[in-house]
């Protein structure tokens, strides 16, 4: 479980003495124990492994929109500790899917599907969240698929 993975990598940097890395480790697994809670009421999450993804993945788009702002502001030195946690974050993260693996699995999902335009993209990107949620990012895949249902 990538939950099991986060708390041996805190002890590890612990242990090492890497402060930045048990940092975000320690952040990683505040989110989880937060979204725990959240799910408390309703039973807990259907699988443990899907609601990690789906955290950490919302974990570094938070922190790529704050790169940005850090950067716009002259700030580089926080874009810089920004960037060094994602770094640890995406190691949890299941291997991305590269833009032509990507292409190929969304025309097979626009064949299947048999979506022929732009109103049919909900449709679309739900077959794709659901095949291939944990190893894209949501907005590459939303571009790649309004572009190939425009045209």
């Amino acid at each position: 479980m990538i939950r099991d993975d986060v708390k041996a990598a805190e002890v590890a940097a612990m242990k090492a003495g890497d402060r930045p890395r048990a940092a975000a480790a320690r952040q990683i697994l505040a989110r989880i124990k937060d979204r725990d809670i959240e799910l408390r009421p309703k039973g807990g999450a259907a699988d443990d492994d899907a609601m990690v993804v789906e955290l950490l993945q919302k974990m570094v788009k938070q922190r790529r929109e704050s790169i940005a702002m850090y950067e716009t502001g002259g700030r580089q030195e926080l874009a810089d500790a920004e960037a060094a946690e994602i770094a640890v974050i995406e190691e949890f993260l299941p291997a991305q899917l590269s833009d032509a693996e990507l292409d190929l699995a969304i025309d097979a999902i626009v064949t299947e599907s048999g979506a022929a335009g732009l109103a049919e993209m909900g449709r679309v990107m739900a077959l794709v969240k659901a095949r291939h949620g944990g190893q894209i990012d949501m907005a590459r895949a939303s571009a790649m698929v309004r572009a190939r249902l425009a045209g």
